[in-house]
């Protein structure tokens, strides 16, 4: 029966170790390895890194990949998916094709997908609604990208035609991982059972080590050995949907039906309605099975098939942000550090400032769960409180005054300040909304070195 290997190189950051996913490549017998390399903002500030300089907007990690992988990929026979285009795929490939020929590499083939990008056009769609909100697109000022989430469609055409390389702009998380999936067993979108244990695949692979570990480790509950070199997740599947979670063996961390639950459960609403451009996935009746140590068998997923939609991200600059810092210590550090708020108030009324919003947080009390919660949590005093300040102004000279205020607290404020810091930066904001699948295609192009 076939079965193939996908093993995750990067969970959706800008910047991610190099060390377990070479590991991954020389030790996990992989037949693909996926790079996920884009959140929710990191498209919108791949286009402003776009604006700034036209032969940018990829991910800046990129060439280093490259540089480690392209030897790995021949020697090796894997593949590489990856949406390390961002907003800027033409010049990602031409990055790539560049390195391939400094090392010395040929006889590979890199395909372009391309399609997601309608910032050029998004006039066409000033009317639509955003999502969770009353407003239209049209209200949004200073929009600087509008990114569609593509599916699987393009990647499983470039493998078709043989593509050893596929470097994508915005595409869904899960779709990474489908699109080798489908091109290797050449489902269908009705073979609802196998398409669901696809994009379960994806859902609990593209956030990379979470599923090895990361982001799970509690000392005393639950206790992952090697933290320190944490391994990368490997996905076994066959032509059946028979779906396994592994690991390179000797890494760090553990693969276990907890972490399996946890992963499955992150970043969803309704577990029975995980909304994708390969489908609408319902997980639940999920069930994970530990099969041997550091391995755990997946089953039970199901799509119910594709939406008529896809969804788009929006960035667009939104005014200024301020944030401020300063420590208190000690005894009744808690009420000087509210006090210090109370001052910063009173002063911008004093001298006719008035924040767009604002927002004071006391780290070491309640910058996580606010008032209602940290007062139940606390025991006793505060030894210690970091005070933060975050204003947002319409301009960058506003956001600069509202912040000086927390600044002139070493010599105006109350006992015990040290440590302050501030920066003013432009805020990119982001706001999605829904069109029509009619009209967005994928576009392919191929490059051979």
């Amino acid at each position: 029966m076939k079965t193939i290997r996908i093993g995750c190189g990067s969970g959706g950051c800008t910047f991610e170790r190099m060390e377990p996913a070479i590991e991954l490549a020389e030790k996990g017998n992989i037949d693909y390895i996926i790079f996920e390399c884009l959140a929710e903002r990191t498209i919108a500030d791949a286009q402003k890194d776009k604006l700034s300089n036209p032969l940018k907007g990829y991910n800046p990690m990129l060439h280093e990949r490259m540089r480690a992988f392209l030897p790995l990929m021949k020697k090796h026979g894997f593949k590489i998916v990856s949406n390390m285009g961002g907003a800027n795929p033409v010049c990602a490939v031409e990055e790539i094709t560049k390195t391939a020929k400094e090392l010395g590499i040929t006889g590979i083939k890199i395909a372009m997908v391309s399609g997601d990008d309608i910032t050029d056009n998004i006039e066409d769609y000033y009317n639509y609604p955003l999502i969770d909100k009353t407003n239209t697109v049209s209200t949004l000022e200073g929009i600087i990208s509008a990114n569609v989430y593509l599916g699987a469609d393009g990647i499983r055409e470039a493998l078709d035609n043989g593509a050893d390389i596929v470097i994508t702009g915005r595409v869904a998380d899960p779709s990474l991982f489908v699109g080798p999936i489908i091109h290797e067993f050449n489902w269908a979108d009705d073979e609802y059972e196998k398409i669901g244990q696809a994009i379960l695949t994806g859902h609990l692979m593209e956030c990379c080590a979470q599923l090895t570990g990361g982001y799970y480790a509690d000392p005393g509950y639950k206790e992952v050995p090697d933290l320190h070199r944490l391994g990368h997740p490997i996905a076994e599947i066959n032509e059946n949907g028979e779906l396994f979670f592994t690991k390179p063996e000797g890494s760090g961390g553990l693969v276990n039906v907890d972490i399996c639950k946890e992963q499955l459960l992150y970043e969803i609403g309704d577990p029975s309605c995980y909304i994708t451009p390969d489908g609408v996935a319902d997980f639940s009746n999920v069930t994970f099975t530990q099969t041997a140590e550091n391995i755990v068998a997946a089953k039970g997923a199901l799509s119910h098939g594709k939406t008529d939609t896809y969804k788009v991200n929006i960035g667009y600059m939104d005014g200024w942000l301020g944030i401020g810092e300063l420590s208190f210590g000690g005894t009744n550090s808690l009420e000087r550090a509210k006090l210090c708020a109370e001052i910063i108030e009173k002063r911008w009324e004093i001298v006719g400032l008035k924040p767009l919003e604002y927002q004071f947080d006391y780290i070491g009390f309640n910058s996580l769960y606010k008032s209602s919660i940290s007062s139940k949590l606390m025991q006793g005093g505060n030894p210690e409180i970091r005070l933060r300040l975050a204003v947002r102004a319409k301009t960058k000279k506003e956001a600069s005054l509202l912040i000086r205020e927390l600044q002139c607290m070493y010599i105006n404020g109350p006992a015990g300040s040290s440590g302050i810091t501030s920066k003013v930066d432009a805020v990119l904001s982001i706001e999605n909304m829904l069109v029509p699948r009619e009209g967005i295609s994928a576009k392919i192009v191929y490059t051979e070195v």
